[in-house]
């Protein structure tokens, strides 16, 4: 049997069927398969040299074409879009790709209910297929096929082991694959409060090789921004489910763009055309066509194309609960179908909606001869699971052969890329450079959040309602002061914890987006994100204790005023880090906040206010207890030993037998400090550790 690129399908007069009138691609790169030319924003017309098509996106003016030769580029076309080049083709094989999950057992067992008999399910089972550099791949099949498990694998990202084999120019994946390797996910995992150029821009400066200056990676993102039609939107915030922004299919191109900007050899897109309207998706489809005939390997998990869209893919792949019905050349897929005894009943019909169905085990659209050609067969397949396999068995006859013969004649590709690779593992950027372009690009982001309306508003309120509270206490009145000291320190352990919390969960999705394509180092991220805080999280306590401190009634010296702001604001610092490392470690908001709750109430009982005199079996609680340093160290700035106050009528008391007081045992303050420091940091290294051990490396 021959490959199925070449193969005659038996029972069929013409090797290649399709639904319109198509102009031969006369190079390799094109795949050898009819396309046609009417694809919207994109243009492709043979070259007068014989080379690769011209390409141009996003334009209808053929004198605007910039022909896209694969080997010989002039500068300026180079300059003008990376879009028409890839200087290191790949061709991505894949043979017998197998994946396993484990299930989760049945706990509740009893006399009447039936033992779990499998605890494994197989995802996927021995799909295989081939893609060449010029070619677009498109998978289809129902949910839960196991469409976006393969593309994950393809690109490395699968967690657990698979079985096969995947190659890469004949190589495994690789930290030098991973940089030429693309990936959109199916959800946009994008900033919200960042416009269109600036999340390009900052993609473009942690992307891009160190070579360029910030200019050039600049100038790359504006020209993506014009390939994409992104042109209009380019100064819109991105937005997101809270924040109105550009539309979906805008987000789309966004991300498509981000991937873009490093001019992958191989692009892998999970269902690009999720909920778009079917011209937004022939528009997304247009580009991955055109982009993949700039010599770029591009596949791309699909739900249900139009027949439109499905005229432009190369080759497909159909996943029936994970095992493979097809795999070849798009266009011959109905040939093949129609020579096993099954065929559209009409000739008009999509042939993805045919593929579905089969996929799903319907095939009721036959024709009538065929019905009577194949009753014997049919009588054993008239239900889903035996049409499903008859399928499944007819695809290891009739196409796995040819399909493995050819994905074992072509080693030339082995050893293309083995060169350079020792230099590849290397970053793109420095740390320095990583560190700059994310502290800026989190301040612009989360200034919006840091400093909304509703946390100003919730900070002043308490601060002036704590000045009312405390209007210009009379400094006899010392357990009133302690009561304010105190409050401090609850206050700002509380508000900067919680809000602490939402930090890494929020981000995760980005973070694991972003190292998984190799963008930056997570050392570089997380001081970046620390650095970031500190503008953020520090003017609001210092607004807080200016305004109480001064209508409270405390001691109106200027240096304690200092040196209780100082404490306000390194107890926020260390308040913050255990919020972040709560975070880090439990990545869940719900089970975070409820961790922070419980221990928070711990720290407010033992931190010295409330309880005296706390029983020894439980009193090593508060050395725990952040916030219980915190309030011995401004009860012991705001009072000396020489200070007396009003204990009755005509009697004056030392400030330091005051019961509250004394009980605190205010000396070693350096102590409180160092337990404050030693907190600060090991929350901290608590957060990286935790973030290391959750993330991609």
């Amino acid at each position: 049997m021959m490959p199925p690129e070449q193969e005659t399908i038996p029972g069929s007069t013409n090797s290649t069927t399709t639904s319109a009138t198509t102009t031969p691609s006369p190079n390799f790169l094109l795949g050898n398969v009819n396309r046609p030319s009417e694809t919207g924003s994109v243009h492709a017309e043979p070259s007068c040299d014989g080379g690769t098509d011209s390409l141009f996106l996003g334009h209808h003016d053929d004198h605007n074409q910039v022909p896209a030769d694969h080997h010989n580029y002039s500068a300026a076309a180079v300059r003008s879009s990376i879009f028409r080049e890839s200087l290191r083709p790949v061709t991505l094989k894949f043979e017998d790709v197998a994946y396993t999950i484990n299930l989760k057992p049945r706990t509740e067992m009893n006399c009447f209910s039936q033992p779990v008999l499998k605890s494994t399910r197989d995802v996927l089972s021995g799909v295989s297929g081939l893609v060449r550099p010029g070619e677009l791949m498109a998978m289809l099949g129902p949910s839960g096929s196991g469409k976006t498990t393969l593309l994950t694998a393809l690109a490395g990202r699968l967690p657990g082991k698979i079985s096969g084999n995947i190659s890469y120019n004949g190589q495994p994946f690789s930290s030098s694959m991973k940089r030429k390797t693309g990936f959109v996910s199916q959800d946009d995992v994008l900033y919200p409060h960042l416009t269109v150029l600036e999340t390009l821009t900052y993609a473009a400066l942690l992307r891009l090789p160190k070579k360029l200056t910030t200019e050039e990676k600049v100038e790359q993102a504006e020209s993506v921004i014009v390939e994409l039609g992104l042109t209009r939107c380019r100064n819109s915030v991105v937005g997101g489910p809270l924040l109105r922004g550009v539309s979906g299919g805008e987000r789309k191109r966004v991300s498509i763009g981000q991937e873009m900007l490093v001019n992958p050899s191989l692009l892998l897109l999970d269902e690009p055309t999720s909920g778009l309207d079917s011209t937004t998706a022939q528009r997304i489809i247009a580009t991955l066509w055109g982009l993949a005939r700039g010599g770029r390997t591009v596949i791309t998990t699909i739900h249900q194309p139009s027949s439109r869209l499905y005229r432009m893919f190369d080759k497909v792949v159909v996943l029936s609960e994970g095992s493979p019905i097809y795999s070849g050349q798009a266009g011959r897929v109905m040939d093949y179908f129609g020579s096993i005894g099954y065929a559209p009943g009409f000739s008009f019909m999509n042939p993805a909606d045919f593929l579905l169905d089969l996929a799903n085990g319907i095939a009721t659209d036959i024709k009538q001869d065929d019905q009577q050609e194949f009753h014997g067969r049919l009588d054993h397949l008239d239900d889903q699971n035996s049409i499903k396999q008859h399928l499944v068995s007819s695809y290891k006859k009739n196409i796995y052969p040819a399909l493995k013969a050819e994905i074992h004649g072509n080693h030339t590709d082995s050893v293309r890329n083995s060169s350079s690779r020792g230099s590849e593992n290397e970053w793109i950027t420095s740390w320095w450079e990583q560190f700059k372009v994310l502290l800026s690009r989190g301040l612009k982001e989360r200034k919006h959040e840091s400093y909304s309306g509703l946390r100003i508003f919730q900070v002043m309120s308490v601060a002036i309602l704590s000045g009312l509270l405390w209007w210009h206490s009379d400094p006899s009145n010392i357990q009133d002061q302690i009561g304010l000291l105190f409050f401090f320190s609850i206050f700002w352990g509380f508000f900067p914890l919680f809000n602490a919390i939402f930090a890494f969960p929020q981000e995760r999705p980005m973070l694991i987006k972003e190292r998984s394509s190799g963008m930056y180092r997570l050392s570089s991220y997380y001081f970046a994100r620390m650095a970031g805080d500190l503008p953020m999280e520090l003017v609001l306590p210092t607004i807080f204790v200016t305004v109480t401190y001064w209508t409270g009634g405390l001691k109106p010296s200027f240096v304690t005023f200092v040196l209780t702001l100082l404490i306000i604001l390194y107890n926020v610092l260390v308040s913050q880090g255990l919020g972040l490392a709560m975070g880090a470690i439990l990545m869940d908001v719900k089970q975070a906040t409820t961790l922070a709750s419980v221990t928070m109430l711990v720290f407010l009982l033992v931190g010295g206010y409330y309880i005296q005199k706390i029983p020894a079996f439980i009193a090593w609680l508060k050395y725990a207890s952040f916030s219980h340093y915190c309030y011995k160290l401004l009860v012991g700035v705001q009072y000396s030993d020489n200070e007396f106050y009003e204990c009755g009528i005509g009697m004056n008391c030392r400030v330091m037998d005051f019961p509250a007081i004394k009980c605190l045992g205010l000396d070693g303050k350096w102590w409180d400090v160092a337990a404050l420091t030693l907190m600060f940091v090991g929350y901290r290294l608590f957060a990286y550790v935790a973030l290391r051990m959750g993330q991609p490396h």
